[in-house]
């Protein structure tokens, strides 16, 4: 019998891999280089071969047609415009993604500072109605707060990254500790659910943001969810066909280079 998670994952996964982009950087810090026409960037993407987009609902909605890749609607917000930019606090309602048609949401999740609480019981909540309506839930889980002493040491990440399991996440997002496989073995065999990586800051080389890509995969990942590294390339196109060989075919970085060289 085929249930209504597995449905709507097999529409965000490829083979049982991801390649998302996020672009929820626009209530975050604003409208950022590459995400000035965010509609035209979803439909870039598209093209170029995701599984899917994660974007806020008020992007979907504006949306002049359907997507032919995954929809991934984050519930969580906050701006670098507040006081308390950790702290992230719920947005939509699983029942709105619904009525959008879309595949999959995603909440983030702050653990390690003093307002960890309030989004950990967003998490918990949020796995719930997600059960309730069958949609698969994406937890973003980081370390970050006054008492993270190291945010990419292995096993804070594998704290982090076992909390989004436990309180009922289908897959968890969360930093690789660095590109050492063992350590991003430690990270996803730890975790009960498929691990998929974040890409973090704009890297100033192609061939770190591949072989980052290309350490997640082997170190077990189910995929990655690469945002600025991708949205600010001068070719995000190319930049999706490589990582798409590294992530989905299963090529070496140096196979993927040669995309964003010739």
């Amino acid at each position: 019998m085929v249930f209504g998670k597995q449905v709507r994952l097999s529409r965000i996964l490829e083979n049982g891999r991801m390649l998302c982009v996020p672009m929820d950087h626009g209530t975050s810090i604003g409208p950022v280089q590459g995400l000035e026409q965010i509609e035209t960037m979803v439909y870039l993407l598209e093209e170029a071969g995701v599984t899917a987009v994660l974007a806020h609902k008020g992007v979907f909605r504006s949306l002049k047609r359907p997507l032919k890749v995954g929809s991934i609607m984050h519930m969580s917000a906050s701006t670098q415009l507040s006081s308390r930019y950790n702290r992230k606090v719920g947005v939509a309602s699983v029942e709105e993604a619904v009525r959008l048609g879309i595949d999959a949401v995603s909440v983030h999740i702050n653990v390690g500072g003093s307002d960890d609480d309030v989004m950990l019981q967003h998490l918990g909540e949020t796995a719930d109605a997600c059960d309730e309506w069958q949609i698969p839930l994406i937890a973003m889980m980081y370390p970050r707060g006054e008492n993270i002493k190291d945010a990419n040491d292995p096993f804070t990440i594998s704290h982090v990254a076992r909390v989004g399991a436990e309180l009922g996440a289908d897959i968890v997002k969360t930093p690789m500790p660095s590109t050492n496989i063992k350590d991003i073995e430690r990270v996803v065999k730890s975790c009960p659910v498929p691990v998929v990586a974040a890409g973090g800051p704009k890297m100033e080389r192609d061939e770190d943001v591949l072989k980052l890509a290309y350490a997640a995969v082997k170190g077990g990942c189910a995929g990655i969810t690469f945002g600025r590294n991708v949205f600010q390339h001068s070719s995000p196109k190319s930049m999706v066909r490589a990582l798409r060989r590294v992530v989905l075919d299963g090529h070496t970085v140096e196979e993927a280079l040669a995309v964003l060289t010739t």
